[in-house]
Order: C-alpha cells, then structure tokens, then sequence
C-alpha cells in the first residue's frame, strides 16, 4: 500500500522539477526503514543525461520545499537519482532505448491473477507491450502490466 502523503509528495516533486529544469520519473516513500526514506528518480528536461550535480542541486531545492511545506513530520533521508540498469522502465524513450534487452514484465493474466514471464523487450505501443520469449513474440495488454523491469541477460 502506497504511503499516503506519496500523492503530495510526487506533486510537490513536480513543482520543484518544472521550476529546477528536471523531470520526476518516480517517487517512493520506503516506511520500512529508519529513518524512511525519500527517493526521487528525475531525468532532465531536454532528455540528456543526470549527473550528480543535478542530483545534488535538485535535491537541495527539493529538501527546501519539503521542508516549507512540513510534507513529513518524522525523520527521512532524501536520495536523489536517474533510471539506470535494474531500474523500471516507465517512460516512451525508456521503452525506445532498450530495444531488444532483457525484460521481466509482471501483469495480471485474464483471470487477474498476477504473473510474471521473462524475455527480450521488442517494443510497446498504444495497446500492448510486445517481447520475445524464446523466440516467439507475445504481446501483453498494457492496462495489464503492472511493472517492466530490465534484468541481466542469462548465461
């Protein structure tokens, strides 16, 4: 279950990208450690690349806000990061740039019982997420999938 002040987190997270020239990709509130843990994951706006400098600088004026709007009464840790390998694919260039890498999609099957399958990403489209698994293409629902992740390729 999705901590409740993620909403006013992610759009506080949004404010402060529109304003700082960075995109939020993602935000998550990780409760299960101590102090929690506030991650951000942003990409720039023009598409390139984040360096730590902007990770240190979006950070700064995200921790400020945080801080104006008392968004979190308990103690956290702020990270600051970009999608790299092992990472979700969420986004349309997530999906164009890793063509043909190995995938593991979770969805729900027809039944809504939640699966996973493995295989090589071909692409997504407006209707489905098409793979290659063992040499045939499959294609999934995109209202179906709950999650696309990158995985090491099997030996």
């Amino acid at each position: 279950m999705p901590h409740p002040l993620l909403p006013a987190l992610e759009s506080l997270a949004r404010r402060v990208a529109d304003t700082t020239g960075f995109r939020v990709v993602e935000a998550q509130i990780q409760t299960h450690r101590h102090p929690c843990i506030v991650l951000v994951q942003i990409r720039t706006g023009d598409g390139g690349d984040v360096t730590l400098d902007d990770c240190a600088a979006f950070s700064g004026a995200l921790a400020e806000a945080m801080e104006a709007e008392e968004l979190l009464s308990e103690a956290y840790v702020l990270e600051i990061s970009s999608p790299g390998l092992n990472d979700t694919l969420v986004e349309d260039r997530d999906f164009h740039s890793f063509r043909g890498f190995p995938i593991e999609v979770r969805f729900r099957d027809s039944s809504g019982a939640e699966c996973t399958r493995a295989g090589l990403l071909l692409e997504r489209d407006d209707a489905f997420l098409h793979l290659n698994v063992r040499g045939r293409r499959q294609r999934i629902p995109r209202q179906d999938v709950l999650t696309v992740s990158l995985t090491r390729p099997s030996e």
